[in-house]
């Protein structure tokens, strides 16, 4: 550790050159914090780390499920033949945010700024990868990608409340959240053999407003022995629900919520949230650039299902 004896000279005072290496890992540290912070329907999936290795596609086996044999006298054991498929993963997403900041503006503006950057680039950040996932949802049940309409993909009935199949021709057919419908909703998820753990619902702020209508999920029977919370609702019949203003439009005037199981989705990182600044001697200024690189993929269809739902 170096010391010298007051004053000290130049050396020994905190000046920019100094703390060259401080700034940019807080910079760094603050928009990792606020990445995470706003990061929703990315938390709720399978997250896969390829950190540190080389390579633009993840490979995941997905096994078929065996199904049990009677065992006859004096026969040989059945055995279980299916051929194995996987899924594959593409790494080829790239984003970044980046700002230009002049040495005068460095110097005359408040600390608040740099906070406001920070927060800014890890929301833009999370917002494309919740984003990206939520696209997936084209490519559920059978669906191909290229539409909403597929056969996991409902609405609700505006007379019964009950769910029916995804139509897309407008908001005159689209019912408001239900008890009915989410609960036809779970039953979907149980005839597909989904896990009963792991289960999420995520869902707009519209169908947050309808589920604090309905008085029974405000009882301590139905929400985990306390009233609905903000942020994470709570838990509706074993399913936790969480909210999120990145819910995509399915249509005009319509969003969508996601029943889901967790195995649902992958989300396979290769380079997390990383933050880098260059000084522009040319523009008296520092380039702030932060970046990620992942890729996004549909893991298990059969699991997932979009509920249609008045934006």
């Amino acid at each position: 550790m170096a010391k010298v004896a007051y004053p000290g000279g130049s050396t020994s005072i905190v000046n920019k050159t100094n703390a060259d290496k401080f700034i940019p890992e807080l910079w760094s540290d603050e928009i990792v914090a606020a990445y995470k912070k706003n990061l929703v329907l990315a938390n709720l999936v399978n997250k896969m780390s390829m950190v540190g290795k080389k390579g633009d596609a993840l490979h995941i086996p997905k096994p078929t499920r065996g199904s049990a044999s009677v065992k006859a006298a004096n026969t040989a054991v059945t055995i279980q033949a299916d051929v194995e498929s996987e899924v594959i993963v593409t790494i080829d997403k790239h984003y970044e945010y980046s700002r230009m900041i002049e040495d005068i503006v460095d110097v005359q503006a408040l600390d608040s700024m740099r906070r406001f950057y920070t927060e800014d680039a890890g929301y833009a950040l999370s917002t494309q990868i919740d984003n990206d996932i939520f696209a997936l949802g084209k490519s559920l049940g059978d669906g191909t990608g290229a539409s909403w309409v597929h056969s996991n993909s409902f609405q609700i009935n505006t007379s019964t409340g009950a769910l029916e199949a995804y139509d897309a021709d407008g908001t005159a057919d689209i019912g408001a959240f239900s008890d009915l419908a989410f609960r036809e909703a779970i039953k979907q998820m149980d005839d597909a053999d989904v896990p009963m753990d792991g289960r999420v619902l995520v869902i707009p702020p519209s169908a947050r407003r309808d589920i604090l209508g309905i008085d029974r999920y405000n009882s301590s029977d139905f929400v985990n022995g306390q009233g609905v919370n903000t942020g994470l609702i709570g838990s509706l019949y074993g399913v936790d629900v969480y909210v999120t203003n990145n819910a995509p439009t399915l249509e005009s005037g319509v969003r969508g919520a996601f029943l889901m199981h967790k195995d649902t989705f992958v989300l396979a990182e290769q380079q997390g949230v990383r933050s880098q600044t260059q000084y522009k001697q040319e523009y008296l200024a520092d380039l702030f650039t932060s970046d990620t690189i992942y890729g996004v993929e549909t893991l298990r269809p059969e699991t997932g299902f979009v509920i249609a739902l008045p934006a």
